[in-house]
């Protein structure tokens, strides 16, 4: 089958490990069962892959994709849950010491077909399309679990997104504004300013810009290039929801600034099958749908991680089986 993937790990070039090409089918252990993928969205973690960051050369070769759209084994349409949990974990599968998500430890969902458990696999809403519930699993589901059970901030409060352009950073936008957060962003360029305006963001600065007043809540992906003006962007006790550090995990703690004005820092990574549910709900009640900067079909993958890697990202990059 149709798959992309990567055999040997490549730190410093990783698109010159990038195959698409021929995959052995995929086996359906006993409470597994096989998707026939749709659509699948492109994240950051399969960046990281190619790197060689948290999958070692030995589970090599590995498909890439942690999240999906498709048809289980009845043709009804689905939408493929990432984190696994290990066998006979109770409650929020993120707080397993053992989880998983697809491509780390189990072929991932870049492929045309995915073995997957059974309990990862959720009904796919009739008024998403298959694009767009492949953008949920991961990205948009981050951002959710990041505003609405991580954050503890409420609607009217002043949220703001660091990097305006990525997967997560757009959802979040979406998200918080359906939700009545006044949303505010940064971003490198005035099109990616802008784009996030277009979105809903109530305003948008430069990178490291000074606001106009305190936030209640920051947002944060980025990491090391953005971390020292999230902490000095937040009100006294203020919160910052961190999911994740694009541009380096190892920025400078500001701790007297944290402890002096009393912030909290949250950590929150993906999100548990019932809040994607949930999420679909949303999606649902509200009319808000995932942001796609592209659709392309597997067999160009290297245009989507180029663009990636490139930073020429304006939402969601989704490939198409």
């Amino acid at each position: 089958m149709l798959a992309a993937f990567v055999s040997t790990p490549a730190p410093k070039d990783p698109l010159s490990v990038l195959e698409v090409g021929e995959r052995p089918e995929p086996e359906a252990p006993d409470g597994w069962t096989t998707v026939q993928v749709k659509a699948v969205s492109l994240n950051h973690h399969d960046l990281f892959s190619l790197r060689g960051v948290g999958l070692p050369q030995e589970r090599m070769p590995m498909i890439l994709g942690t999240d999906a759209a498709g048809l289980d084994e009845d043709g009804n349409e689905v939408v493929v849950h990432g984190v696994v949990a290990s066998p006979g974990w109770i409650g929020d599968e993120t707080l397993d010491p053992k989880r998983t998500l697809f491509s780390e430890l189990y072929q991932g969902t870049m492929a045309e077909r995915v073995a997957v458990p059974r309990r990862n696999v959720l009904p796919k809403p009739a008024e998403l399309s298959l694009a767009e519930a492949a953008c949920l699993p991961t990205a948009w589901l981050t951002a959710y679990r990041m505003l609405f059970v991580k954050s503890g901030l409420r609607p009217g409060q002043t949220v703001l997104v660091q990097g305006a352009s990525g997967g997560v950073a757009t959802a979040l936008v979406v998200l918080g504004k359906a939700a009545g957060f006044r949303v505010w962003v940064t971003g490198r360029s005035e099109e990616k300013r802008q784009g996030a305006l277009d979105l809903g963001a109530d305003q948008a600065f430069e990178t490291g810009a000074r606001l106009p007043e305190r936030v209640d809540g920051v947002m944060e992906t980025v990491g090391e290039a953005t971390w020292s003006h999230s902490v000095k962007s937040l009100k006294p006790g203020g919160v910052i929801v961190i999911s994740g550090a694009t541009t380096g995990p190892n920025p400078g703690a500001e701790l007297n600034r944290v402890f002096f004005t009393q912030l909290s820092v949250i950590g929150s990574t993906m999100g548990t099958r019932e809040e994607l549910e949930a999420l679909m709900r949303m999606c649902t009640a509200t009319g808000v749908r995932p942001v796609i900067d592209v659709e392309l079909p597997l067999t160009q993958a290297r245009e989507g991680f180029e663009r990636m890697l490139e930073g020429r990202t304006a939402g969601k990059i989704v490939f198409t089986l």
